[in-house]
């Protein structure tokens, strides 16, 4: 279930399902071109929709041999507007216009229409200013009415049903998880999801209560915190902590806090991932033109690499799998960018210019990793191997920049697929059942040598604990040379 040969590329790219994957053969070639995370959309489809496709994920992976891990993103509260009774209408700058939240949901009209999110009026004052379908229409609250909300349009344009409505500068009270939410948690852990995305969260609260429900379920998914919401950039730190995985969801965010202030928050909270040890993965229009077209913009291309210099673990593709017209190209446009900006990362900065960020490190697992990527980087090493059972070493491994593939080499499926994420690290199927060095080394050596990870002579670095089946229980490296 690994590939074989040494891998050229760090970051990791994930594809959304969707219509344009739902054959087997459109599937195996989207991983085959390098999809190592597929993202399962909750706020489209049925379970069995969302059943099938999981199937068809793993069946496809299978098909490869490759191992893929599966990503569930909860859908969170829908701030929208309802529907016109001719689908859309025309605004003109200037002209008044009412979301009214007691409004028969299929009556809008030239002059109201009415909003799915109940609480807007008690949320929102005169003075404030709304942004529709991303932005594209801006209104200025005027007064408030009971259940209406009267505004100035300040951005005309055409709008049509259901389209999403945010407030500048966050504040809408809308919790983060809903009524489906809850629901889709349970679907969550029957399908066995590796990551589950809470959408919108404000705090760390959100975290742990998502948490608390998927743990009651049986689910063990990974959590990833989207950061959307500008009260999530005030509680960054907080919603970091208490996530497994933070993502940068740059579409509502920039509605929020204006598309300005975008590119430096991207960088930021990548930061704060890194710093947290978290891995990070960057969405939202990467490579937006590439859903009508064959190629990306250069734009689209500067944009993936910056996240890749940025240090992101992964880049998300949306749209452009799941309904776009060339997902298998997508995904291997973004693998070409990718491995470009990689090669000018390596060149112009060595092998890791990154510094520890701790005062103090947490367990023995993690000061081996630093000591293991701090080693690498400074002796002519060919591969780092890491006998793992929870996968942990390797992801502290992983938030070292280096061109050092790292090798989870590990008898847990799940923990296979989880490694898919991180950046650097790259799964392979391997049942530790002796701690005899005498047997042990040699069996890592073949299984290097005969997947083309290495070659007789090559120097590696291999990590492990001193019992066999203990997770976190890494405490020694050794450098080996590679014998058969």
């Amino acid at each position: 279930m690994t590939p074989v040969g040494a891998p050229t590329r760090r970051a990791k790219i994930v594809a959304t399902l969707g219509p344009a994957t739902d054959d087997l053969h459109v599937l195996a070639a989207l991983i085959r071109a390098g999809a190592g995370v597929v993202r399962v959309n909750f706020s489209h489809g049925s379970f069995e929709d969302h059943a099938r496709r999981v199937q068809l994920v793993r069946d496809a992976a299978a098909s490869v041999g490759r191992v893929v891990s599966v990503l569930g993103d909860l859908s969170g509260p829908k701030i929208r507007i309802e529907r016109f009774v001719d689908g859309r209408i025309q605004l003109v700058e200037g002209a008044p216009f009412t979301l009214d939240v007691s409004l028969d949901p299929m009556e809008g009209s030239q002059d109201s229409v009415g909003c799915a999110y109940k609480d807007l009026p008690r949320d929102v004052g005169s003075g404030d200013v709304l942004l529709l379908n991303d932005g594209l229409i801006v209104l200025e609250v005027t007064s408030v009415d009971g259940p209406r909300v009267h505004t100035r349009v300040v951005t005309g344009g055409e709008l049509s049903n259901n389209k999403g409505l945010n407030r500048r500068g966050g504040g809408l009270s809308a919790g983060a998880l809903t009524d489906k939410d809850r629901a889709d948690i349970q679907i969550a852990a029957k399908l066995e999801v590796d990551y589950l995305a809470v959408s919108f969260p404000r705090c760390a609260a959100d975290m742990i209560e998502a948490r608390r429900l998927l743990r009651a379920a049986g689910g063990t998914a990974g959590l990833v915190s989207k950061i959307e919401r500008a009260e999530a950039i005030v509680n960054l730190e907080e919603i970091v902590e208490a996530s497994d995985v933070v993502m940068v969801a740059r579409g509502d965010l920039g509605v929020e806090v204006g598309y300005a202030e975008l590119t430096g928050l991207q960088k930021q909270i990548i930061q704060t991932a890194r710093h947290h040890f978290k891995p990070v993965i960057t969405a939202t229009q990467m490579m937006e033109s590439m859903i009508n077209n064959p190629v990306p913009t250069r734009a689209e291309v500067s944009d993936v690499a910056n996240a890749v210099l940025d240090g992101t673990d992964a880049v998300m593709l949306s749209a452009e799998s799941a309904v776009g017209r060339y997902p298998v190209k997508a995904v291997e446009a973004m693998a070409q960018v990718i491995v470009g900006a990689e090669k000018y990362q390596i060149a112009k900065g060595g092998r890791s210019r990154q510094r520890f960020e701790r005062k103090e490190f947490q367990g023995t697992d993690e000061a081996i990793a630093m000591a293991v990527m701090y080693t690498a980087n400074h002796m002519d090493v060919k591969a780092i191997v890491a006998l793992t059972e929870s996968g942990s070493t390797p992801l502290w491994m992983s938030r070292m920049r280096s061109d050092i593939p790292i090798y989870a080499f590990t008898r847990v499926e799940s923990t296979r697929r989880r490694v898919t994420l991180y950046r650097g690290v790259y799964p392979v199927a391997f049942d530790v059942t002796h701690t005899e060095p005498s047997i042990l080394y040699p069996s890592i050596f073949r299984r290097a040598v005969e997947l083309g990870l290495c070659a007789e002579g090559d120097r590696i670095i291999v990590t492990k604990g001193e019992h066999s089946g203990v997770s976190g229980g890494t405490n020694s490296m050794k450098i080996l040379e590679v014998r058969i």
